[in-house]
């Protein structure tokens, strides 16, 4: 089109994204979707753009500029009362001036083409917005469910003064724009039903670690704004990019999930594509239509926390020592923060809040932003990871605890405590100020190594944290942090959940929410975390082992005190292989099979632990092999037995992995809980080292796997020197131990 840059009006059809400095980047991005993405099945809501020129028009056919110029040069930014003063005068401005009699003409001849003078949504886009180093989430406004072009064109008025709120203001200077050279377009889009359907947003990367092998859609009935504004706390889907299956889903506050299974995955499907178009990782709107069932692609912008940023260095906090809780809900980014409570509900008061307070709150909308970035912490009652709040304080880089229900009501204003989001999914606030830990990992000009360096993770959420260190796989996947954290009850009480008493039931249901199919309930948790970890480090293996629960630590589970015995010595007792195929565990073992089995990734390779004879091996490998007909199996070495036997049990097993911990205690006969004989050896004892060395040795001369996944690498340089010596093909470390060891590799293979 020629002389785009005069047009008051332009389609949807005639933008691409080199239109930001006409339409925006929000407008931009829509026409670029519109023409280079519809022909692949993506559907976008078709719409038009009031242009820049159409605003600069307003302000000149008004003389507002000047006006507008007058109100800033009085504006003191570190005054709240300054700065909400000088927002509100320019906002007047613009709402009483005349709109021009030939953009309202244009308007009414776009709006009939759009076709039976349909509901549209009214959006703003700066030419300054959603850029790839500023995002300005939510700085203007957006009207929905407009009907007729006069209602139009007051909303397009509307959003011309939107570029003068409060926080949209104090956004531009802190980022460092112009206010003068930044201009408002308006796009007009035809309305998706989903006041009567669902909507949401997705990111295409996880929005907390920056874990870009995964998409993350929250989801919920109704429009999106109840999501963006943290009204509700929405479902969640997580789509593994590789095979754009679903690996795990989160209930939100709604009685059933907002999506089914395959809208989730056609849904992170387009944004994928939308990303490959883009070249980048992004933030999608979208919504379905409650009448035809159609899902709709509304909005894209560049994701501006983590794309675009080379990792060379990221901090792990960690809290010292314990500390009374006090409440929890949802935790947003990994850090830890202290300060003295601010309880304010509404943004009129905002002016009460002082630097470093932690901000205490139902729910945040853009007018909160010029506090929120002066808060060394945000809590709130209400919202999910994709709330407002969560969404300003990754930019802001500060923790944030959202979706705690009453925070309000529990927490007081002047009482000092500490928000803690270090483990990434549990935001934790305790009671008074806790001392912390910042540790710094550097991740720049580490050499590789000849010897493959490997994962130990117990929680999904914490693989995904770690993913960016320098790593080829996940050594040990361990079953039971999932078992405990997540599922929290005793396999036998699912299996038998009908015989169970009443109070007995009560409980589990509560854990289980909507699964009638208690069963399902277990494998599909264990499956999303399996999927989790697996995806963590795809395409290289994922050992997951089965679980290794002893049965004190099995009674402690809901339900565990009526399948477990009583021993003397749990240590030694039944745990491992001997409980897979023993009549009272066999179901519960044929569930992490099957779990194992759904969880879908070909990089995961399950692992038997604890294996006492070659007879065990063959009799858990049918029970395995009758749910993963292909594919490695491991076992761990961790008993003399499997040393002595070695030949044996390689001709069941595919590889093995040493457990030095359980290893250097039955070789010595040391009680490893034992602090009074710990003093006597360690993995260092050369009995152990001996069994050691012959068992890589038997390992490599038949071609199987062997590796290493105890403690003993993370605890002793020596330990790992001797390993590299015998040949060991990989040793899996703690995630703190990682980047100390590559060093001290390094330097054994120079």
């Amino acid at each position: 089109m020629k002389d785009k840059d005069k047009q008051i009006i332009l389609w949807f059809k005639d933008l691409s994204i080199k239109d930001v400095s006409l339409v925006g980047g929000k407008t931009a991005a829509l026409g670029e979707m519109y023409n280079a993405l519809t022909k692949s099945g993506i559907k976008v809501p078709n719409g038009f753009a009031l242009t820049a020129t159409a605003y600069n028009l307003f302000l000149e056919t008004n003389d507002l500029k000047a006006k507008i110029a007058k109100e800033l040069k009085g504006l003191n930014i570190k005054n709240i009362k300054s700065l909400q003063k000088t927002g509100r005068n320019i906002r007047n401005l613009i709402l009483n001036a005349a709109m021009p009699k030939e953009i309202e003409e244009a308007m009414f001849e776009a709006y009939a083409r759009l076709g039976n003078r349909p509901r549209v949504a009214v959006r703003s886009s700066a030419t300054a917005e959603d850029l790839p180093g500023a995002s300005f989430a939510g700085q203007q406004e957006t009207y929905l469910n407009i009907y007729g072009a006069n209602n139009a064109i007051d909303s397009a008025k509307k959003c011309f003064a939107s570029l003068f709120t409060d926080r949209a203001i104090s956004y531009r200077e802190d980022k460092g724009f112009k206010h003068a050279e930044v201009s408002l377009s308006v796009a007009v889009q035809i309305m998706v039903r989903s006041h009567i359907g669902s909507s949401g947003v997705a990111f295409t990367i996880d929005p907390e670690t920056g874990f870009a092998k995964v998409i993350v859609i929250n989801s919920a009935f109704g429009i999106g704004e109840d999501i963006v504004q943290g009204r509700i706390i929405p479902d969640e889907f997580v789509v593994f990019k590789a095979n754009l299956k679903l690996i795990s889903k989160q209930l939100g506050e709604a009685r059933k999930f907002s999506l089914a299974d395959k809208e989730a995955e056609a849904l992170a499907g387009w944004c994928y594509k939308i990303e490959e178009h883009f070249n980048r990782p992004m933030d999608i709107e979208w919504a379905k239509d409650g009448k035809t069932g159609e899902l709709f692609i509304l909005q894209a912008r560049p994701e501006t926390i983590h794309a675009g940023k080379p990792l060379r260095q990221y901090e792990e906090y960690r809290l010292l020592g314990e500390g009374k809780e006090i409440i929890r809900g949802a935790a947003v980014g990994t850090k830890i923060s202290s300060g003295k409570v601010k309880i304010i509900l509404k943004a009129k008061d905002i002016d009460k809040f002082a630097p470093g307070e932690i901000l205490v709150t139902g729910t945040t909308d853009p007018d909160w932003e010029p506090i929120m970035k002066i808060a060394s912490a945000i809590v709130t009652d209400q919202g999910g990871r994709t709330s407002h709040a969560a969404i300003v304080s990754r930019e802001l880089g500060i923790p944030c605890v959202v979706g705690t229900s009453q925070a309000t009501q529990i927490l007081k204003n002047g009482e000092e405590i500490t928000v803690d989001c270090s483990d990434g999914k549990n935001g934790k606030i305790y009671e008074g100020r806790k001392d912390f830990k910042i540790i710094k990992h550097r991740l720049d000009h580490i050499a590789k190594t000849k010897t493959k360096i490997m994962l130990n993770i117990g929680s999904p959420e914490e693989a995904w944290r770690y993913s960016f260190l320098p790593i080829q796989g996940i050594g040990l996947g361990r079953l039971e942090f999932i078992i405990s954290s997540y599922i929290r009850i005793h396999p036998n009480a699912l299996i038998n959940y009908q015989k169970l008493n009443k109070s007995l039931k009560n409980k589990i249901d509560k854990l289980t929410l909507e699964y009638k199919d208690k069963r399902e309930f277990y494998i599909n948790e264990l499956a999303e975390g399996i999927a989790k970890i697996a995806a963590t480090v795809w395409p290289y293996p994922a050992i997951i082992r089965f679980s290794d629960f002893k049965t004190n630590e099995y009674e402690t589970l809901l339900g565990g005190d009526l399948y477990e015995p009583r021993e003397e010595n749990p240590m030694l007792g039944w745990r491992g292989a001997s409980r897979y195929y023993h009549p009272k565990f066999q179901a519960a073992f044929e569930m992490e099979c099957e779990a194992m089995r759904r969880a879908g990734l070909k990089n995961i390779i399950p692992m038997v632990p604890f294996c006492r004879t070659p007879e065990e091996g063959e009799r858990v490998k049918k029970i395995i092999r009758a749910y993963l007909k292909t594919g490695p199996i491991y076992v761990m070495a961790e008993i003399p037995a499997n040393i002595l036997l070695a030949d044996e049990f390689l001709d069941i097993f595919d590889g093995m992995s040493i457990g030095s911990n359980d290893l250097a205690q039955l070789v010595l006969g040391l009680d490893r809980d034992n602090a009074g004989i710990s003093q006597v050896a360690n993995e260092n004892n050369p009995a152990v080292k001996k069994m050691i060395a012959d068992l890589i040795k038997i390992c490599q001369k038949k071609g199987k796997y062997i590796g290493i996944c105890g403690q003993a690498p993370s605890d002793y340089p020596e330990f790992v020197k001797f390993l590299i010596k015998e040949g060991i093909e990989s040793i899996s470390l703690a995630p703190d131990s990682v980047l100390k060891t590559l060093e001290t590799i390094n330097k054994i293979e120079k």
